[in-house]
């Protein structure tokens, strides 16, 4: 298989942060994703690369070995097991298969492996060379073929509205032509991962399935705003009400409530109403806290007699 930089994948240079590489890749994922392209072989092709980069850049040992040791980073653990050992162990044999029990790889002294520096690895040169020659072509392959390797891991967005998101339901969606039905737990956050194991592509010489990051979006709601396990809303009251006092009602996620407005409340004011805010993620029966607020509306429009009765007010006070 070709040598993929996965930088280049992404569209993004190697001094790129994590936010910078978590941009690019959901950018490239929404553009490729298999459900926008059912039928785009290239696509599919292109979704796989991107997640394959997005795998690796994201995880800083693997990035670290990427960084230094290119297309061959898979192999760095033994190419460093080796330098350890000073080639005197399990690499003897090779050495002298290739220089008749002298140093195949140029290093003075003890070292079998000077002369090759990290600068160098990934530029197609010297180090493709070292590698063939460490393990050859039938063994690289042999190690390739017998080694167990985890499958790719899935990404995946869903969108689903705060009243969704209020109760554990069940939801269908596909990914990568197939269909899951998943349990979405009541409380999900906006911005949340949850991790399926075993639902990313399928591992090789009998590895494990790779897993599905799900990452949940949750809409505004028009009436409630979300903060943490509580809810805030915002409920009018007429001038009158305000004034005077009396029951009112307010509407809650489960349902309605009646509210006593206290006589004289002034506009902006709070009220909290416990265990009606939003469910606590894994804790069945617990709730935060509703908070309202009290819009006073200012009557408009009135007639003769209701401006003569206020001005009347207006100088009794």
């Amino acid at each position: 298989m070709a040598f993929i930089d996965y930088y280049k994948t992404l569209g993004i240079g190697k001094s790129a942060s994590q936010d910078d590489i978590k941009k690019a890749y959901r950018k490239l994922a929404r553009k490729y994703h298999p459900d926008l392209n059912p039928n785009d072989k290239e696509a599919h092709n292109m979704f796989q690369q991107i997640n394959e980069a997005n795998e690796v850049l994201t995880d800083p040992e693997k990035r670290k070995k990427y960084d230094e040791y290119g297309e061959h980073w898979k192999n760095a653990d033994q190419y460093e097991q080796a330098k350890r050992s000073g080639g005197q162990n399990q690499y003897a044999g090779q050495q002298r298969q290739h220089s008749g029990g002298g140093n195949p790889f140029g290093g003075a002294g003890g070292n079998p492996f000077g002369g090759f520096s990290g600068a160098d690895f990934g530029s197609g040169g010297d180090y493709s060379d070292f590698f063939e020659s460490l393990f050859g072509n039938a063994g690289a392959g042999q190690q390739r073929g017998s080694r167990k390797y985890k499958g790719q891991d899935y990404q995946a967005e869903l969108r689903i509205s705060l009243r969704d998101a209020y109760t554990t339901h069940k939801q269908t969606l596909t990914v990568n032509g197939k269909q899951l039905r998943i349990t979405i737990p009541a409380g999900i956050a906006d911005g949340q991962v949850i991790k399926l194991s075993g639902q990313g592509a399928p591992g090789a010489n009998g590895g494990p399935n790779g897993d599905l990051y799900i990452t949940f979006n949750i809409s505004e709601d028009p009436k409630f705003k979300r903060l943490n396990d509580d809810l805030y809303a915002t409920v009018e009251l007429d001038l009158y009400t305000a004034v005077l006092g009396r029951e009112v009602t307010a509407e809650t996620f489960d349902g309605k409530v009646k509210l006593k407005v206290v006589p004289g409340t002034q506009n902006g004011s709070k009220i909290r109403l416990k265990n009606k805010g939003f469910p606590v993620y894994k804790k069945e029966g617990e709730h935060g806290s509703l908070y309202i607020t009290y819009s006073i509306k200012i009557p408009t429009n009135l007639t003769d007699k209701q401006k003569e009765l206020f001005t009347e007010l207006q100088e009794l006070s």
